[in-house]
């Protein structure tokens, strides 16, 4: 049945910001992606899915699926999935690996410079 012609439709307003946040959540659903993945898919700002990502960590809401590397191989970037689950651990270096990284790159580095000399 058809509304009568004079009675004015009201408009809602969605607010976007709850529309991006169902966004980022039904992401983190089904997939496991990266603050800054789910930033460029929604448009949010980066510092703002974080900041959702957190608050919904310390509500249980949502845990660390993994780690991401940066390009010196260290577990930095959190990858959060929503459920409840055990955190994934994050894998650091011992000291003595550390110290034994440190002198390979400076044997490299001098053996290098050695050969330029030479040459």
């Amino acid at each position: 049945m058809k509304p009568p012609l004079n009675v004015a439709f009201r408009r809602s307003q969605v607010k976007m910001g709850a529309v991006l946040y169902a966004r980022m959540v039904e992401m983190m659903l089904h997939g496991t992606f990266s603050c800054r993945e789910i930033a460029e898919e929604t448009g949010l700002h980066y510092v703002t899915v974080l900041q959702y990502a957190r608050e919904l960590y310390r509500a249980g809401a949502c845990h660390i699926a993994h780690w991401e590397k940066d390009k010196r191989g260290r577990d930095i970037t959190k990858i959060y999935k929503i459920g409840k689950a055990k955190d994934a651990p994050r894998q650091r270096m011992t000291k003595a690996e550390r110290t034994a990284r440190y002198r390979d790159k400076k044997r490299a580095i001098r053996d290098v410079n050695l050969l330029g000399v030479a040459a």
